[in-house]
């Protein structure tokens, strides 16, 4: 959308294709229901085509999704992953700030966000915005600590050294009804107002087609109040004011179509965003407002086919083509101007095939290719190509008290750059251990266990930013060790009845050739180098609780880490704790559901921390914790249902930040309605 909140005329005709598309296929698929028999099929979940083995999990992962995932007091993705253990959320404060996932301290980098089975790319500064990711089509996020525990997968996901998914919603269909329309509004502080429809349709018993379109306007604007200390102490600022240039404009169109296949099924998405937003910058040195602004339009298009052969073999086929424009522009008067447009492609082709070798015994083959380019109208630009090959071979043994799982991934990456001398390829292997022991044979105690070595290769930003990026960067590498356990007891039935449980995990990770930005030369300029070294020791303990109180719940996690730099014995930072990295980290849900009515109460903390190397008073972040209630209550109507939604987050109206000078909203309230036909 523009400054002014008027809609690009590419995304208008967009819209209006969907719509007049949208259109054809009800009459279509209307006809067909008159032709036909009434249909028997309740609802479309989930179908994973599978052998016999091959897929169950060897460690298990952290989610949240269905009502769990609804109810929280969260507007995108990045908000629920919150509530996971070993998360540290760098958010800039906002509607529209930018939103990134460190997980276990080893930097937003070295994690992989996976979109309905295919990650999100972002080859010019390897970060994912979760903000730009609404969750209101989202039916399930999930994370893994050092890859997904299926050896069925892409190549790709074998290479991360932690995951994200997230699932959409599958079309889902009452006795007798071939459609299903819902609409969603809400609105609140900030000036924000969100709304949205989803269309689901059943074209025929083996094909379901889905659409998604959501528009969100704010200003942005919140009072806060900014409080800072000199050396010794004593206060420097003290002083309330209001968040100025976080308005956003955004507009999002998603498409997909779901098929059926015997023993198999194949998807189509097409996705469209495009936003408008002031960066609000930092709050220094008394200056309230800034100049910047960026647009961004990112669209894919990505299909993937799954066929299994009897119980024996299964393969599945992923293509994907990206392309994502970044317009930022500087007009402050008081820096020079900026008007850079940035263009990125991706083409990604992907296999993934598993046998089954023996009952208790498979082994997978992928192979991945990657291509990406950077284009952009800024002075003696690199405009680089990057190959990138993945070939990933591994195994799984599921016997009786012992399922265990190897993989390697080998990676040769290809650089190339416009009126410049080839670059040499890279080389890397990735391999892992996972394994899971059932000491008593059932599943209610299990001790896991796994070994990685895994690493993140250099972003474009990282390789060609002019006067600043350094072409012959190594890549990150990363050794992860995890060690824990999994208590488990689930209720007996639904009605009645307990359930619990408790898992803990003891990990170590160590991080070298760390790839940071460094002053050298005689002008002082700043260029990227591999010198860092982190030794990363933490805790992570995750429990889930369901009462025999019908309907209540709760979940709660802690975090305890030592993220130290062990670079330079030299250096006056020398084993201190990383910026933005708290010792001690947690959160707890409660929730509630009485008939039509459901409440949910959430509960954030995170420690002190420090924003720079140094862990003086100076650098020093207090603590920060935030109260959240969230009320849900649904109206039946004749042929359809009404929900009303009411929200109330940061309740005793804290002030902090996050990322330092990034002051975040105070007690701030939504209202929304959801309208289901």
């Amino acid at each position: 959308m523009t400054q002014h909140g008027q809609m690009p005329t590419a995304l208008k005709r967009l819209l209006l294709w969907w719509l007049c598309m949208g259109k054809c296929v009800a009459m279509l698929s209307q006809h067909t229901a008159h032709a036909g028999r009434l249909d028997s099929l309740q609802h479309m979940s989930e179908v994973v085509v599978t052998s016999h083995h091959t897929f169950r999990e060897v460690i298990p992962s952290q989610q949240l999704k269905g009502d769990e995932l609804r109810r929280l007091s969260a507007q995108s993705v990045a908000d629920a992953m919150r509530f996971f253990s070993g998360i540290q959320l760098k958010d800039y404060g906002g509607v529209g700030g930018i939103k990134t996932i460190d997980v276990r301290s080893m930097g937003t980098n070295h994690l992989a966000v996976s979109y309905d089975g295919i990650t999100l790319g972002n080859a010019q500064n390897g970060q994912t915005d979760l903000g730009q990711l609404s969750l209101d089509n989202i039916e399930e996020v999930t994370l893994y600590n050092g890859q997904k525990s299926s050896i069925f997968q892409s190549a790709s996901d074998f290479a991360s050294a932690s995951a994200v998914y997230i699932r959409t919603r599958l079309p889902r269909f009452e006795v007798g009804s071939r459609s299903h329309l819902k609409f969603r509004a809400k609105f609140g502080s900030s000036d924000l107002f969100r709304s949205s429809v989803l269309w689901e349709q059943k074209l025929n018993n083996n094909l379901f087609l889905s659409a998604n379109a959501e528009a969100t306007t704010a200003s942005g604007k919140y009072r806060f109040r900014y409080k800072r200390k000199n050396l010794d102490g004593t206060v420097a600022w003290d002083t309330t004011a209001t968040r100025q240039n976080g308005d956003i404009q955004a507009g999002r169109v998603e498409l997909n179509l779901h098929g059926m296949l015997n023993r198999g099924q194949w998807m189509l998405k097409t996705y469209v965003y495009n936003s408008n937003r002031g960066i609000p910058g930092a709050i220094v040195n008394n200056v309230w407002s800034r100049g910047e602004r960026q647009k961004d339009l990112n669209s894919f298009i990505q299909t993937s086919w799954q066929q299994s052969l009897g119980n024996w073999f299964s393969t599945r086929w992923m293509a994907k083509y990206a392309y994502y424009r970044t317009h930022y522009a500087n007009r402050d008067s008081t820096v020079l101007p900026v008007n850079n447009i940035y263009y990125q492609q991706e083409l990604y082709l992907s296999t993934a095939n598993v046998v089954e070798l023996l009952p208790n015994w498979s082994a997978s083959l992928s192979y991945d290719l990657r291509w990406n380019k950077l284009l952009a109208n800024t002075y003696n630009f690199a405009f680089p190509t990057r190959f990138t090959h993945m070939l990933s071979v591994a195994t799984a043994i599921d016997c009786h008290h012992l399922k265990m799982q190897a993989s390697v991934v080998g990676v040769t990456t290809d650089h190339r750059v416009r009126n410049g001398s080839p670059q040499h390829a890279e080389h890397q292997l990735s391999p892992a251990v996972f394994a899971n022991l059932y000491p008593f044979g059932s599943q209610w105690l299990s001790l896991r266990a796994f070994v990685k070595r895994s690493y993140r290769l250099p972003t474009f930003n990282d390789l060609y930013y002019t006067e600043l990026g350094h072409a012959s960067l190594k890549p990150e590498r990363a050794t992860q060790v995890n060690l824990g356990v999994l208590v488990q007891h689930a209720p007996a039935n639904s009605a009645g009845g307990w359930g619990l449980t408790l898992q803990t995990d003891i990990y170590y990770n160590k991080v070298s050739d760390k790839i940071i930005a460094y002053p050298k030369g005689q002008q002082f300029r700043w260029t990227m180098l591999n010198l860092g070294e982190v030794d990363i020791r933490g805790i992570d303990v995750a429990g889930t609780v369901h009462l025999p109180l019908k309907g209540l719940s709760l979940r709660g996690q802690y975090t305890f880490q030592r993220a130290i730099d062990v670079t330079d014995a030299s250096r006056p930072f020398y084993r201190h704790q990383i910026p933005y990295i708290p010792r001690h980290a947690g959160s707890a849900i409660v929730q509630f559901n009485h008939k039509r009515l459901s409440l949910n109460y959430s509960f954030i903390y995170t420690g002190e921390r420090w924003n720079a190397q140094v862990n003086n008073e100076y650098n020093h972040m207090q603590p920060w914790y935030t109260h959240d209630l969230a009320a849900n209550y649904t109206l039946p109507l004749k042929k359809s249902q009404m929900k009303l939604t009411l929200e109330v987050n940061n309740i005793f109206n804290q002030q902090y930040d996050v990322i330092a000078n990034y002051p975040m909203p105070g007690r701030h309230a939504y209202m929304g309605v959801e309208l289901e036909l």
